[in-house]
């Protein structure tokens, strides 16, 4: 990538796999005398299957008002000749990000240790938990909020409506252990861009009390998942997934003190990949181009 981020897109695409796609696309990048950094593609089958592209590009002087012609352009120029879900977008605007905890910290540290690093392409605005605990911890970094949630289906709604307000406008929400289920609603509202750590290799072990679960079936091995939340629990696009080998040895405690170094990474590399949009969703599926 540039030393600059100025000028810089990312494009992803979806569409019917057939001849000419990455013909169409270089071909107009080649005439806006764009530069390709990096380009990655992917197809589920070479007759009849999907298509996935990820291309990084230079246009010197590309700036927001330059961006959005070049969408109208792109659309109806390169678009027209295929089914095609695509997007352009500036990597020289962070994504704004939140993220929501409870009581927990490993995951949350994690990733705001690597953004205040520099790892993360985001603009973290603030933390929303629905406990106060984390509190000082957190306002090293970013502005804390905290959101109580009550017992009842009302007192939920109440809380998601007073974060949904205190965010504003989001690209990316992180679950970092955030101990809620959130309501269809919520969900729907921010469709792959709800990322969640679960702490257990999916789909072994959904729902709570994952760890002591898997010490009772005697299991030899432990791991987290990373994924998109949707409505069904615990059964959304996985982005990443990481295991570590256990033993009889090893107590509910130590389980989950493993697990939880197994969590923090996990999620920080789905984060990472979102924000660098290196994941491009496929039913109940991801597409993710790492490096």
């Amino acid at each position: 990538m540039t030393e600059s981020k100025e000028s810089t897109v990312r494009l992803l695409i979806t569409c019917p796999d057939q001849p000419g796609i990455v013909a169409a696309v270089s071909g107009y990048l080649h005439k806006k005398n764009a530069n390709i950094i990096h380009s990655d593609q992917h197809s589920t089958d070479p007759e009849g299957g999907r298509f996935f592209m990820r291309n990084e590009f230079f246009l010197p002087g590309l700036d927001m008002d330059g961006l959005e012609e070049l969408r109208r352009e792109f659309r109806e120029e390169v678009t027209n000749g295929f089914v095609m879900d695509w997007s352009l977008n500036p990597v020289w605007k962070p994504k704004k990000m939140v993220i929501l905890c409870s009581k927990v910290d490993h995951a949350l540290m994690e990733l705001l240790w690597r953004w205040k690093r520099g790892d993360l392409e985001a603009d973290i605005s603030m933390v929303i938990s629905n406990h106060q605990d984390l509190r000082e911890s957190v306002e090293h970094f970013v502005p804390f909020h905290y959101v109580p949630v009550g017992p009842s289906l009302r007192d939920k709604v109440t809380a998601e409506d007073t974060m949904i307000d205190l965010m504003g406008d989001v690209d990316l929400i992180v679950l970092a252990r955030y101990m809620q289920i959130l309501t269809p609603d919520f969900v729907n509202r921010f469709t792959c861009r709800i990322i969640n750590i679960h702490h257990s290799f999916l789909p072994a072990f959904v729902g709570a009390d994952p760890y002591r679960r898997a010490h009772q079936r005697g299991v030899k091995l432990i791991g987290a998942t990373a994924h998109y939340i949707t409505e069904q629990l615990d059964e959304g696009p996985i982005i990443e997934q990481d295991v570590i080998r256990v033993t009889h040895s090893h107590d509910v405690d130590d389980l989950k003190r493993l697990g939880g170094d197994i969590e923090r990474h996990v999620l920080a590399r789905a984060v990472k990949w979102h924000l660098e949009d290196r994941v491009i969703v496929d039913g109940n599926k991801t597409i993710v181009f790492r490096r």
